[in-house]
């Protein structure tokens, strides 16, 4: 077995969507699945054979049982889970079909993760033994709690001498708590190492701005080497 042990952080939801291209009104019933980015990373490492563990704080009931037995089921390390107040976020998925696009809707307000502080997770334990810690920009747009505790999670990561990735995966509608989204980002990656992202991502998370417009649909590839140089953290 490697010795390479990755180490994702960030909030996992319960999903709920209509069967097959139903609408939401249309089913009585719904499939329920689990999806987060963070997650779905942890997932795909543990299936390319790398040890693999998900942190994450949840409530102590069955519903998040059910998440911890679905990660388990992909050889995803749950034990350093953490149980707390609050309660599983949601998300219905309503998919889209010809020209109807997919609906999304929320339900995350007071989930575990949006409620969990810096001091909440055991770092020390949470990151023994890794040698790559993930997260993305999701769980810092939740709340200003659940962004305190995403930087005190790459800060800690970056002392322990772990190599530290980033999504920066941009949702505008999440950044409703007070600090913009530029302002939390352009912390938290001066303890990354690896970020991934778009040209869109870039503005909209990091605020740089190197002539790329992201919503012509054209691009410019000139621009790109620019984008990369525009802004030191």
């Amino acid at each position: 077995m490697s010795s390479k042990l990755v180490v994702t952080f960030g909030e996992i939801m319960l999903r709920l969507a209509p069967p097959g291209f139903e609408r939401f009104l249309q089913s009585p019933g719904f499939v329920a699945t689990w999806g987060g980015g963070e997650a779905n990373v942890a997932v795909s490492t543990a299936g390319f054979g790398l040890p693999s563990s998900y942190v994450t704080v949840v409530p102590s009931n069955p519903i998040a049982d059910s998440m911890i037995a679905e990660m388990r089921r992909f050889n995803v390390d749950t034990t350093r889970i953490v149980r707390g107040k609050g309660r599983m976020g949601i998300y219905f998925v309503e998919n889209g079909a010809n020209q109807r696009p997919s609906k999304v809707v929320y339900d995350r307000e007071y989930s575990s993760i949006a409620l969990a502080k810096p001091g909440d997770i055991d770092w020390d334990a949470a990151l023994a033994g890794a040698t790559w810690f993930h997260t993305t920009g999701i769980t810092p747009a939740i709340s200003e709690s659940a962004a305190a505790l995403a930087i005190e999670s790459v800060k800690a990561a970056r002392a322990k001498g772990i190599t530290v990735s980033c999504d920066l995966n941009y949702r505008k509608n999440l950044w409703k708590w007070g600090k913009t989204a530029s302002e939390v980002m352009s912390e938290l990656v001066k303890y990354v190492d690896v970020v991934i992202a778009n040209e869109e991502d870039c503005q909209a998370a990091l605020g740089i701005e190197a002539g790329v417009d992201v919503h012509s649909g054209h691009l410019d590839h000139d621009a790109y080497p620019a984008s990369m140089t525009a802004r030191t953290f």
